[in-house]
């Protein structure tokens, strides 16, 4: 009985998954922006990245591995002809980094058209990081927020610009506890890290969208969609994983199919002036909870966090 209740379900995940692949079809060029994709090495950073650079703008690849990073801009620079393909550390999981990175791109660069905030991890294996948050939380949320931050400057010198934050319908199962933002009373169980995170992402998108108001620069979310990367798999045993992509690579989009929509939000003139959006299939998605758009519930937000990455008050966004 179990097992033809499981069948009928992973039936309609896969016709679900079927009926739901949003295509970006456009041959609009990008000769001249500059973009930013952090988790740029794999998976749906990479498929974003590619299709970006065929399109003829400077991608700057953001990432923590050099080996795989450099292998990705190999890839990336041969499947679509355009050399102005950019590799830089940024590791998400260390304020200092996030810190140099920014100031390396403000120093290198004169624009910045599109940031796109992919990079993540499963929170599987969640330990604390050089600045005492669980890694998930920082990867995922508080490492992209401090970046964000710092480029906020150039992203409205270029303006019209673009936030992009991959979020998630993970963010559905989240919870926002003021008294415990950073995991200090270690209660959860390490998916409750993501599922918080990706809330996190939501919130704090909707935030800029409302404090950049009137600048040109829009701050959306993303739903991929339940695609099969690297993510999946990352840090559970070899068996685990042969099982974890045979059934993903049967249910599961692919990262291409999952990129879509990031892809969508950094090149389509229909969404210039679209912000505080949360997008899934390259469309606007109403799979949401009011908490996204309780104006105080987002301002408390953002300055906790403002707090938490440790900016400065010249450095934040008012």
């Amino acid at each position: 009985m179990y097992l033809s209740y499981i069948s009928v379900c992973l039936i309609i995940l896969k016709i679900y998954n079927n009926i739901t692949k949003g295509k970006f079809n456009s041959s609009k060029r990008l000769d001249g922006q500059v973009i930013i994709v952090t988790g740029a090495s794999k998976g749906i950073g990479k498929c974003t990245a590619v299709e970006l650079a065929k399109r003829g703008a400077k991608v700057i690849l953001a990432g923590v591995d050099p080996k795989d990073l450099n292998e990705a801009k190999k890839e990336i620079v041969e499947k679509s002809g355009n050399e102005n393909i950019v590799a830089k550390h940024l590791d998400l999981a260390s304020f200092k980094s996030v810190r140099k990175f920014a100031k390396d791109v403000l120093e290198t660069e004169n624009r910045l058209d599109v940031l796109v905030n992919n990079a993540g991890v499963n929170c599987i294996v969640n330990p604390k990081t050089e600045d005492g948050i669980p890694m998930g939380l920082q990867v995922n949320h508080y490492g992209h927020f401090l970046l964000t931050n710092l480029l906020i400057g150039l992203l409205k010198k270029s303006a019209p610009s673009r936030i992009i934050h991959i979020s998630s319908s993970a963010h559905l199962l989240g919870k926002i506890d003021f008294d415990d933002l950073i995991g200090e009373k270690n209660t959860k169980w390490n998916f409750q890290y993501y599922f918080d995170s990706k809330l996190y992402n939501f919130v704090g998108s909707n935030e800029f969208s409302r404090r950049l108001e009137g600048t040109g620069v829009t701050s959306n979310s993303v739903h991929p969609g339940d695609a099969r990367t690297e993510l999946l798999v990352e840090n559970i045993n070899s068996i685990l994983a042969f099982i974890a992509n045979a059934f993903v690579g049967t249910f599961f989009k692919t990262a291409e199919q999952g990129a879509q929509t990031a892809i969508y939000l950094a090149v389509s003139d229909d969404v210039i002036n679209v912000s505080g959006k949360y997008f899934a299939d390259c469309k606007k998605s109403i799979l949401t909870r009011p908490i996204v758009n309780n104006k105080e519930i987002g301002n408390r937000f953002f300055e906790r966090c403002c707090d938490i990455v440790g900016l400065e008050s010249e450095e934040r966004l008012t």
